[in-house]
Protein backbone atom coordinates (compact mmCIF):
# COMPACT_ATOMS: atom_id res chain seq x y z
CA UNK A 1 0.00 0.00 0.00
CA UNK A 2 1.35 3.40 -1.00
CA UNK A 3 0.06 6.98 -0.68
CA UNK A 4 -1.58 8.47 -3.76
CA UNK A 5 0.68 10.04 -6.38
CA UNK A 6 2.06 13.20 -4.77
CA UNK A 7 4.78 13.88 -7.32
CA UNK A 8 3.14 17.14 -8.42
CA UNK A 9 3.32 18.49 -4.88
CA UNK A 10 6.45 20.46 -4.02
CA UNK A 11 7.43 19.99 -0.37
CA UNK A 12 7.31 23.06 1.84
CA UNK A 13 10.77 23.64 3.34
CA UNK A 14 10.55 25.79 6.43
CA UNK A 15 13.62 27.60 7.69
CA UNK A 16 15.72 25.73 10.22
CA UNK A 17 14.90 26.23 13.89
CA UNK A 18 17.55 27.89 16.01
CA UNK A 19 17.93 24.72 18.12
CA UNK A 20 18.61 22.66 14.98
CA UNK A 21 21.30 25.05 13.79
CA UNK A 22 22.84 25.25 17.26
CA UNK A 23 23.13 21.46 17.44
CA UNK A 24 24.60 21.30 13.95
CA UNK A 25 27.22 23.97 14.72
CA UNK A 26 27.91 22.73 18.24
CA UNK A 27 27.07 26.06 19.88
CA UNK A 28 24.51 27.30 22.36
CA UNK A 29 21.26 28.68 20.86
CA UNK A 30 21.85 32.07 22.48
CA UNK A 31 25.03 32.44 20.42
CA UNK A 32 22.93 32.61 17.25
CA UNK A 33 20.71 35.31 15.76
CA UNK A 34 17.83 33.88 13.75
CA UNK A 35 16.54 36.19 11.03
CA UNK A 36 15.26 33.63 8.55
CA UNK A 37 11.56 33.05 9.32
CA UNK A 38 10.08 36.55 9.71
CA UNK A 39 9.30 35.90 13.36
CA UNK A 40 8.78 38.62 15.93
CA UNK A 41 12.22 39.32 17.48
CA UNK A 42 10.58 40.85 20.58
CA UNK A 43 8.79 37.61 21.39
CA UNK A 44 5.10 37.26 22.19
CA UNK A 45 3.04 39.81 24.02
CA UNK A 46 3.66 39.51 27.79
CA UNK A 47 -0.13 39.56 28.18
CA UNK A 48 -0.36 36.53 25.88
CA UNK A 49 2.22 34.64 27.94
CA UNK A 50 0.24 35.35 31.11
CA UNK A 51 -2.98 34.21 29.43
CA UNK A 52 -1.34 30.93 28.39
CA UNK A 53 -0.27 30.25 31.99
CA UNK A 54 -3.74 31.07 33.28
CA UNK A 55 -5.44 28.76 30.77
CA UNK A 56 -3.01 25.83 31.03
CA UNK A 57 -4.97 23.91 33.67
CA UNK A 58 -8.12 23.96 31.53
CA UNK A 59 -6.73 22.25 28.43
CA UNK A 60 -8.76 19.13 29.22
CA UNK A 61 -11.81 20.86 27.72
CA UNK A 62 -12.55 21.88 24.14
CA UNK A 63 -12.09 25.57 23.23
CA UNK A 64 -15.66 26.27 22.07
CA UNK A 65 -16.33 29.34 24.20
CA UNK A 66 -12.95 30.97 23.75
CA UNK A 67 -13.04 30.22 20.01
CA UNK A 68 -16.28 32.21 19.91
CA UNK A 69 -14.74 34.97 22.04
CA UNK A 70 -11.69 35.37 19.80
CA UNK A 71 -13.86 35.40 16.69
CA UNK A 72 -15.99 38.15 18.22
CA UNK A 73 -12.91 40.18 19.22
CA UNK A 74 -11.48 39.99 15.70
CA UNK A 75 -14.85 40.91 14.21
CA UNK A 76 -15.04 43.97 16.47
CA UNK A 77 -11.50 44.99 15.53
CA UNK A 78 -12.34 44.96 11.81
CA UNK A 79 -15.97 46.09 12.09
CA UNK A 80 -17.39 42.98 10.46
CA UNK A 81 -19.92 40.40 11.58
CA UNK A 82 -18.52 37.41 13.52
CA UNK A 83 -19.66 35.11 10.71
CA UNK A 84 -17.23 36.96 8.43
CA UNK A 85 -14.25 35.80 10.52
CA UNK A 86 -12.91 32.36 9.64
CA UNK A 87 -10.57 31.51 12.50
CA UNK A 88 -7.90 29.05 11.39
CA UNK A 89 -4.70 27.28 12.50
CA UNK A 90 -2.31 29.85 11.04
CA UNK A 91 -2.72 31.72 7.79
CA UNK A 92 -2.08 28.52 5.88
CA UNK A 93 -5.12 27.03 7.62
CA UNK A 94 -7.26 29.73 6.05
CA UNK A 95 -5.81 28.87 2.63
CA UNK A 96 -6.98 25.29 3.19
CA UNK A 97 -10.44 26.45 4.27
CA UNK A 98 -10.67 28.61 1.16
CA UNK A 99 -9.71 25.65 -1.01
CA UNK A 100 -12.31 23.44 0.66
CA UNK A 101 -15.00 26.06 0.20
CA UNK A 102 -14.23 27.17 -3.34
CA UNK A 103 -12.41 24.52 -5.36
CA UNK A 104 -13.94 21.65 -7.28
CA UNK A 105 -11.58 19.12 -8.90
CA UNK A 106 -9.96 20.69 -11.95
CA UNK A 107 -10.67 24.30 -11.01
CA UNK A 108 -7.77 26.56 -11.92
CA UNK A 109 -6.06 29.04 -9.62
CA UNK A 110 -3.59 31.82 -10.37
CA UNK A 111 -0.67 32.44 -8.01
CA UNK A 112 2.21 34.95 -8.10
CA UNK A 113 5.73 33.92 -9.06
CA UNK A 114 7.73 34.16 -6.86
CA UNK A 115 5.39 33.30 -4.00
CA UNK A 116 4.77 31.52 -0.71
CA UNK A 117 4.76 27.90 -1.86
CA UNK A 118 1.74 26.90 0.19
CA UNK A 119 -0.61 28.69 -2.20
CA UNK A 120 0.15 26.03 -4.79
CA UNK A 121 0.30 23.19 -2.30
CA UNK A 122 -3.07 23.97 -0.75
CA UNK A 123 -4.76 24.44 -4.12
CA UNK A 124 -3.46 21.10 -5.36
CA UNK A 125 -4.49 19.32 -2.15
CA UNK A 126 -8.04 20.43 -2.93
CA UNK A 127 -8.01 19.37 -6.58
CA UNK A 128 -6.97 22.69 -8.08
CA UNK A 129 -4.80 23.23 -11.15
CA UNK A 130 -2.14 25.91 -10.67
CA UNK A 131 -1.10 28.63 -13.10
CA UNK A 132 1.25 31.53 -12.35
CA UNK A 133 1.60 35.22 -13.07
CA UNK A 134 5.03 36.81 -12.87
CA UNK A 135 6.23 39.69 -10.73
CA UNK A 136 8.80 41.37 -12.94
CA UNK A 137 12.16 41.78 -11.22
CA UNK A 138 13.21 44.44 -13.73
CA UNK A 139 10.26 46.51 -12.48
CA UNK A 140 11.15 45.89 -8.82
CA UNK A 141 8.47 43.19 -8.52
CA UNK A 142 5.78 45.84 -9.01
CA UNK A 143 2.25 44.55 -8.43
CA UNK A 144 -0.40 45.84 -10.81
CA UNK A 145 -3.84 44.63 -11.81
CA UNK A 146 -2.71 44.57 -15.43
CA UNK A 147 0.20 42.22 -14.68
CA UNK A 148 -2.15 39.72 -13.05
CA UNK A 149 -4.82 40.05 -15.71
CA UNK A 150 -2.32 39.34 -18.48
CA UNK A 151 -2.25 35.72 -17.26
CA UNK A 152 -5.85 35.53 -16.05
CA UNK A 153 -8.24 33.18 -17.82
CA UNK A 154 -11.33 32.59 -15.73
CA UNK A 155 -9.46 31.23 -12.71
CA UNK A 156 -11.52 30.33 -9.64
CA UNK A 157 -9.08 31.90 -7.15
CA UNK A 158 -6.49 34.63 -7.78
CA UNK A 159 -3.90 35.00 -5.01
CA UNK A 160 -2.42 38.41 -4.22
CA UNK A 161 0.22 38.97 -1.51
CA UNK A 162 0.60 42.45 -0.08
CA UNK A 163 3.15 42.97 1.36
CA UNK A 164 4.63 40.27 -0.82
CA UNK A 165 6.87 37.55 0.53
CA UNK A 166 9.81 37.54 -0.15
CA UNK A 167 10.13 40.77 -2.14
CA UNK A 168 8.23 43.21 0.09
CA UNK A 169 6.33 44.77 -2.83
CA UNK A 170 2.71 45.86 -2.42
CA UNK A 171 -0.47 46.22 -4.43
CA UNK A 172 -2.61 49.31 -3.96
CA UNK A 173 -6.28 49.04 -3.01
CA UNK A 174 -7.17 50.72 -6.28
CA UNK A 175 -5.30 48.00 -8.19
CA UNK A 176 -6.99 45.26 -6.15
CA UNK A 177 -10.37 46.76 -6.93
CA UNK A 178 -9.56 46.99 -10.65
CA UNK A 179 -8.47 43.36 -10.56
CA UNK A 180 -11.65 42.19 -8.86
CA UNK A 181 -13.81 44.26 -11.22
CA UNK A 182 -12.09 42.79 -14.27
CA UNK A 183 -12.33 39.13 -13.28
CA UNK A 184 -15.32 36.83 -13.75
CA UNK A 185 -18.25 36.73 -11.35
CA UNK A 186 -17.15 33.35 -10.01
CA UNK A 187 -13.53 34.40 -9.37
CA UNK A 188 -12.33 35.09 -5.83
CA UNK A 189 -9.43 37.49 -5.21
CA UNK A 190 -7.63 36.33 -2.06
CA UNK A 191 -5.43 39.05 -0.54
CA UNK A 192 -2.75 37.70 1.80
CA UNK A 193 -1.97 40.33 4.43
CA UNK A 194 0.13 38.20 6.77
CA UNK A 195 2.53 41.15 7.04
CA UNK A 196 -0.16 43.82 6.93
CA UNK A 197 0.70 45.47 10.24
CA UNK A 198 4.16 46.45 9.02
CA UNK A 199 3.01 48.55 6.08
CA UNK A 200 1.57 52.05 6.14
CA UNK A 201 -0.90 51.15 3.39
CA UNK A 202 -4.54 50.42 4.28
CA UNK A 203 -5.96 46.90 4.49
CA UNK A 204 -8.03 45.31 1.76
CA UNK A 205 -10.72 44.90 4.40
CA UNK A 206 -12.02 48.22 3.00
CA UNK A 207 -13.00 46.38 -0.17
CA UNK A 208 -15.19 43.77 1.53
CA UNK A 209 -18.26 45.92 1.99
CA UNK A 210 -20.74 45.34 -0.80
CA UNK A 211 -18.58 42.73 -2.57
CA UNK A 212 -18.63 38.93 -2.54
CA UNK A 213 -15.46 38.30 -4.57
CA UNK A 214 -12.65 39.40 -2.22
CA UNK A 215 -11.34 37.87 0.99
CA UNK A 216 -8.41 38.81 3.21
CA UNK A 217 -5.95 36.58 5.07
CA UNK A 218 -4.46 37.82 8.36
CA UNK A 219 -2.38 36.18 11.09
CA UNK A 220 -1.25 36.67 14.68
CA UNK A 221 2.04 34.88 13.94
CA UNK A 222 4.11 37.88 12.86
CA UNK A 223 3.23 41.17 14.51
CA UNK A 224 1.67 39.56 17.59
CA UNK A 225 4.48 37.04 18.07
CA UNK A 226 2.30 33.91 18.20
CA UNK A 227 3.90 31.90 15.38
CA UNK A 228 4.35 28.86 17.63
CA UNK A 229 0.65 28.75 18.46
CA UNK A 230 -0.67 28.94 14.86
CA UNK A 231 -3.44 31.53 15.01
CA UNK A 232 -4.71 32.94 11.72
CA UNK A 233 -7.99 34.03 10.24
CA UNK A 234 -9.72 35.20 7.11
CA UNK A 235 -12.09 38.10 6.63
CA UNK A 236 -14.73 37.06 4.13
CA UNK A 237 -17.88 38.50 2.51
CA UNK A 238 -21.13 38.25 4.44
CA UNK A 239 -22.57 35.89 1.85
CA UNK A 240 -20.01 33.23 2.72
CA UNK A 241 -21.17 32.88 6.32
CA UNK A 242 -22.80 29.45 6.05
CA UNK A 243 -19.74 27.84 4.47
CA UNK A 244 -17.43 28.02 7.49
CA UNK A 245 -19.18 25.46 9.68
CA UNK A 246 -19.25 23.06 6.75
CA UNK A 247 -15.51 23.14 6.05
CA UNK A 248 -13.94 24.09 9.41
CA UNK A 249 -11.84 21.50 11.24
CA UNK A 250 -13.50 21.21 14.68
CA UNK A 251 -11.62 23.21 17.32
CA UNK A 252 -8.64 23.63 14.98
CA UNK A 253 -7.37 26.64 16.94
CA UNK A 254 -6.57 25.31 20.39
CA UNK A 255 -7.54 26.80 23.73
CA UNK A 256 -4.12 28.23 24.62
CA UNK A 257 -3.83 29.80 21.17
CA UNK A 258 -7.26 31.39 21.49
CA UNK A 259 -6.51 32.76 24.95
CA UNK A 260 -3.16 34.10 23.82
CA UNK A 261 -4.77 35.64 20.76
CA UNK A 262 -7.37 37.45 22.84
CA UNK A 263 -4.69 38.88 25.11
CA UNK A 264 -2.38 39.84 22.25
CA UNK A 265 -5.15 41.70 20.42
CA UNK A 266 -5.50 43.97 23.45
CA UNK A 267 -1.78 44.60 23.88
CA UNK A 268 -1.38 47.72 21.78
CA UNK A 269 1.94 48.64 23.39
CA UNK A 270 3.56 45.38 22.26
CA UNK A 271 2.22 45.82 18.73
CA UNK A 272 3.42 49.41 18.50
CA UNK A 273 6.91 48.45 19.70
CA UNK A 274 7.02 45.55 17.25
CA UNK A 275 6.02 47.67 14.26
CA UNK A 276 8.31 50.55 15.20
CA UNK A 277 11.27 48.18 15.64
CA UNK A 278 10.59 46.41 12.34
CA UNK A 279 10.35 49.65 10.38
CA UNK A 280 13.57 50.91 11.95
CA UNK A 281 15.39 47.66 11.17
CA UNK A 282 14.04 47.61 7.62
CA UNK A 283 15.43 51.07 6.96
CA UNK A 284 18.71 50.24 8.67
CA UNK A 285 19.25 47.21 6.45
CA UNK A 286 18.35 49.09 3.28
CA UNK A 287 20.82 51.85 4.20
CA UNK A 288 23.69 49.65 5.42
CA UNK A 289 23.70 46.32 3.61
CA UNK A 290 26.41 46.25 0.94
CA UNK A 291 24.02 44.73 -1.57
CA UNK A 292 21.08 45.84 -3.65
CA UNK A 293 17.84 45.75 -1.66
CA UNK A 294 14.23 46.35 -2.59
CA UNK A 295 11.69 48.53 -0.82
CA UNK A 296 9.68 46.39 1.55
CA UNK A 297 6.36 46.71 3.32
CA UNK A 298 7.00 43.64 5.48
CA UNK A 299 9.25 42.83 8.43
CA UNK A 300 12.07 41.66 6.13
CA UNK A 301 14.31 42.85 3.33
CA UNK A 302 15.24 41.05 0.11
CA UNK A 303 18.88 41.54 -0.90
CA UNK A 304 20.71 40.53 -4.08
CA UNK A 305 24.02 39.01 -2.95
CA UNK A 306 25.26 36.97 -5.93
CA UNK A 307 25.09 33.45 -4.53
CA UNK A 308 22.32 33.33 -1.96
CA UNK A 309 23.06 29.81 -0.77
CA UNK A 310 26.76 30.54 -0.23
CA UNK A 311 26.05 33.79 1.61
CA UNK A 312 23.38 32.21 3.82
CA UNK A 313 25.67 29.27 4.62
CA UNK A 314 28.64 31.48 5.51
CA UNK A 315 26.45 33.79 7.61
CA UNK A 316 25.01 30.75 9.38
CA UNK A 317 28.49 29.54 10.31
CA UNK A 318 29.18 33.04 11.64
CA UNK A 319 26.09 32.91 13.84
CA UNK A 320 23.52 34.74 11.68
CA UNK A 321 20.67 32.63 10.25
CA UNK A 322 19.09 34.15 7.14
CA UNK A 323 16.99 32.68 4.31
CA UNK A 324 18.46 31.94 0.93
CA UNK A 325 15.77 32.42 -1.70
CA UNK A 326 16.51 29.65 -4.19
CA UNK A 327 13.18 28.03 -3.24
CA UNK A 328 11.46 31.23 -4.42
CA UNK A 329 13.28 31.11 -7.76
CA UNK A 330 15.70 33.86 -6.65
CA UNK A 331 18.98 31.97 -6.16
CA UNK A 332 21.07 35.15 -6.05
CA UNK A 333 19.07 36.62 -3.18
CA UNK A 334 18.69 36.29 0.56
CA UNK A 335 15.80 37.42 2.74
CA UNK A 336 16.72 38.95 6.09
CA UNK A 337 14.09 39.34 8.81
CA UNK A 338 14.01 42.58 10.77
CA UNK A 339 15.69 42.03 14.12
CA UNK A 340 15.99 44.20 17.20
CA UNK A 341 18.01 47.39 17.47
CA UNK A 342 20.82 45.24 18.84
CA UNK A 343 20.72 42.21 16.54
CA UNK A 344 20.05 43.99 13.25
CA UNK A 345 23.40 45.88 13.16
CA UNK A 346 25.21 42.67 14.15
CA UNK A 347 23.55 40.82 11.30
CA UNK A 348 24.30 43.53 8.75
CA UNK A 349 27.95 43.67 9.81
CA UNK A 350 28.29 39.90 9.51
CA UNK A 351 26.59 39.71 6.12
CA UNK A 352 28.79 42.52 4.79
CA UNK A 353 31.90 40.70 6.03
CA UNK A 354 30.70 37.50 4.35
CA UNK A 355 30.19 39.35 1.07
CA UNK A 356 33.75 40.65 1.19
CA UNK A 357 35.16 37.22 2.03
CA UNK A 358 33.27 35.47 -0.75
CA UNK A 359 34.26 38.15 -3.25
CA UNK A 360 37.91 37.63 -2.36
CA UNK A 361 37.72 33.84 -2.48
Amino acid sequence: MQPRDLSAHTPYRAGEGIEEVARDLGVAPDELIKLSSNENPLGPSPAAVEAIHDAAEAVNTYPKAVHTDLTAAIAAKWDVEPAQVWLSPGGDGFLDYLGRAMLAPGDRVLVPDPAFSYYEMSARYHGGVVDRYSLDRDNDFEQTAEAVLSDYDGHRIVYVTSPHNPTGSEMSLAAMERLADATDEETVVMVDEAYGEFTTNPSARRLLDGRDDICVLRTLSKSRGLAGLRVGYGLVPEGWADAYDRINTPFAVNKLACRAGLAALDDDAHLEQTVETARWAREYMQDNLDAHTWESGGNYVLAAVGDGEAVADAARRAGIIIRDCASFGLPDCVRVTCGTRETTPQAVETINEVLVELEAA
